[in-house]
């Protein structure tokens, strides 16, 4: 009879298929003191590239929803420096919201898609919503920015809630 050992270095290992780890660790959420991921976002449409790490050179707010269309509570956000908004949606649908939100664009509250959700997990903000929207979605939360590292972080303990990122909480 073979031993495990002896068929893991005789059978080629399939690349699609990962190993298996074992942890006791919790996943750690955006901390204070992080650095904003160096990575794409899209604006406006999948050739318009945004880069947060480089945006947010000085004061500046992330909003992180959900879904596109869903609640936004964004009064007096000017104070809060650039303000971004971002989901995992494309960057039409997050136009289109935007446009719907602030069709004169006076506001100056950017809306960013998140398409493949890359920025959403290096940030360890995402959560399996696969069978309300299809894919996973990012968890609701506000970061207050200041150059490029998180200097606050709200983010909802149930994903979707409005409540510990509120902006009345989030601007005191």
């Amino acid at each position: 009879m073979l031993h495990r050992r002896t068929l893991l270095r005789i059978l080629p290992r399939s690349p699609s298929i990962p190993r298996r780890t074992f942890t006791t660790t919790v996943p750690a959420l955006v901390n204070v003191g992080d650095r904003i991921p160096d990575l794409e976002l899209v604006e406006g449409s999948p050739g318009n590239k945004v880069n947060l790490s480089k945006e947010l050179r000085g004061k500046g707010l992330v909003i992180g929803v959900p879904a596109a269309f869903s609640y936004l509570n964004s009064p007096s956000l000017k104070a809060a420096g650039k303000v971004f908004v971002v989901s995992v949606n494309d960057p039409f649908v997050m136009k289109a919201w935007g446009a719907s939100l602030d069709p004169s664009n006076k506001s100056g509250i950017r809306f960013l898609g998140d398409p493949d959700a890359k920025f959403t997990e290096a940030l360890d903000l995402s959560f399996d919503s696969a069978s309300i929207f299809g894919n996973n979605r990012s968890k609701r939360y506000a970061l207050v920015v200041e150059d490029g590292k998180v200097k606050e972080a709200y983010v909802e303990p149930d994903n979707t809630g409005v409540n510990v990122s509120a902006a009345d909480k989030v601007l005191k």
